[in-house]
């Protein structure tokens, strides 16, 4: 790897191209680098992950609003609708809007934190629509992906956009349109213009993951997803982009972000040098934000060791920066703790999560939101009882660059009515690589099986895990295996009268 430094440079000082960061992420979408082994595996996993979430999201309102938007732009060699007939086909960048969506809905997919936020997975359905439209095969999807997580995860690593209330997407944007430079062997400048239209195009506030949070939490991705397929086919009829995006003068940096007087280091791989930084990501046990992972299997095990929760008096938890200024009480947000809150608020809301987990021992993506279930009164109760608070120790284990050390929990203090107090903590999820039970092929298969088997067959739940598998000798016509056919039992909900497309 190697650390690239980013600053603004003023229009006279004329900064050359192969100097500017989205030349140097073309570079790496263009490169001819050998593909890793254990990141092809990677791959797989997480293509078998995203498939989990997005069919068990199928009937949910923004994945049915999506696929309605979608289904108004048909084209014959087109891509898939996940949880659709393969014979249905739709412009990919549609396609890759409501699969997007079904993919983030639940908030279940895989994660990644840094400087920044992300979700690494987002790149997968842009990316794989548009290898559907073009007819790729397995080993160009492959690449793809592979370029789309090596892009984000190394700028979430090297620039902060939350700090400026800037929404992870606009990583997102750049990590797509590098994605399909790659999958279409595209040149560095093709690329380089890409990119930078996608930043341009991708920037929005984080207006979207606060206060009372609505489904656009889960179009927002899709989104990105759509503006970068756009940007890259614009790129390709050799259409340019403000440049240079990142360094200029009045550029993102200079405006959005830091300022002239601030230097970013983001690392990239040399010149060839494989890419592995899905390596580095983690995938959901529970249908939660990622930094509530930990603090879940936290819950669900004091819960064996408190019989009478109403005896609890208050309850601390101790944990990083990001937890308790993001989902915790040192976000200011009363809808946090508000039992009539959206989904989407209460997904953000690590005092309801917990209390739902201590009670019932248990977590579930969509029995532990119900309306009904927020609003029982004894959850309440103890929801309303608990605080967080910044410990500079966790904000230090969440920062560790070395992502095998990185730190996602933190430390529960329990205050007893009759005085006595119940303190335990957690470094990272059970699920995380470096936790009691790292997820394993045989875990991702599971979790599609569990969030799958009352929307699919049999026969097409073997038949998908079949194919993902085989990836790396997919041919073209094979790529619509890679989506999923819902069973007739299902119920496709119609398309509503009331719209535009």
């Amino acid at each position: 790897m190697r650390n690239i430094t980013v600053k603004v440079h003023p229009s006279k000082a004329n900064l050359k191209k192969k100097e500017q960061l989205a030349w140097k992420i073309a570079e790496i979408a263009s490169d001819k680098a050998k593909i890793n082994k254990e990141a092809v595996e990677m791959v797989i996993n997480r293509i078998i992950d995203n498939a989990s979430v997005a069919i068990a999201s199928f009937n949910r309102k923004p994945v049915v609003s999506a696929r309605q938007m979608a289904l108004a732009h048909p084209r014959k060699d087109g891509a898939n609708i996940f949880g659709l007939s393969p014979k249905m086909k739709v412009a990919c960048e549609w396609a890759a809007w409501a699969n997007g969506t079904a993919v983030r809905e639940l908030d279940y997919h895989d994660t990644f934190l840094a400087a920044d936020y992300s979700h690494p997975g987002d790149n997968i359905p842009a990316i794989l629509a548009v290898a559907q439209q073009k007819s790729c095969n397995g080993i160009d999807l492959i690449r793809g992906i592979l370029t789309g997580y090596e892009i984000q995860v190394n700028l979430v690593k090297g620039i902060c956009l939350h700090e400026h209330k800037i929404d992870h997407i606009a990583h997102l944007g750049p990590s797509v349109a590098a994605g399909v430079g790659s999958l279409l062997k595209l040149n560095t400048e093709t690329i380089y213009q890409s990119v930078q239209q996608a930043l341009h195009t991708t920037i929005s506030t984080r207006q979207s993951r606060k206060g009372e949070i609505s489904s656009w939490k889960a179009f927002a991705p899709a989104h990105a997803g759509k503006l970068a397929i756009e940007a890259v086919d614009r790129c390709m009829r050799g259409e340019g982009a403000p440049s240079p995006i990142y360094e200029g003068e009045d550029s993102v940096i200079a405006y959005v972000l830091s300022g002239p007087g601030k230097k970013y280091v983001v690392p990239l791989p040399r010149l060839n040098e494989p890419k592995r930084a899905i390596l580095e990501t983690y995938t959901k046990e529970h249908s939660a934000e990622y930094q509530s992972q930990a603090l879940i299997d936290l819950a669900i095990s004091l819960n064996k060791k408190i019989k009478d929760l109403s005896k609890i008096k208050k309850i601390i938890i101790e944990t990083s920066h990001h937890t308790h200024y993001v989902i915790g009480t040192g976000a200011n947000d009363p809808q946090k703790m508000d039992p009539y809150a959206s989904r989407e608020t209460l997904d953000h809301s690590i005092m309801y999560i917990f209390a739902v987990a201590l009670e019932d021992g248990s977590w579930h993506h969509i029995k532990s939101y119900t309306p009904q279930r927020a609003r029982r009164k004894s959850t309440i109760n103890l929801w309303h009882k608990i605080v967080t608070r910044e410990d500079k120790k966790w904000t230090k284990k969440y920062h560790n660059k070395n992502f095998r050390k990185k730190c996602f929990g933190g430390k529960v203090i329990i205050q007893m009515k009759d005085g006595s107090r119940i303190s335990q903590e957690k470094n990272v999820a059970d699920a995380h690589p470096s936790g009691l039970r790292p997820f394993k092929r045989e875990d991702y298969i599971k979790k599609f099986k569990i969030l799958t088997s009352e929307i699919i067959t049999k026969k097409e739940s073997e038949r998908f895990l079949k194919t993902v598998q085989n990836l790396k000798k997919l041919k073209p016509k094979d790529l619509k295996g890679l989506n999923i056919q819902i069973g007739r039992r299902i119920k496709v909900i119609k398309k509503l009268k009331n719209s535009i497309f």
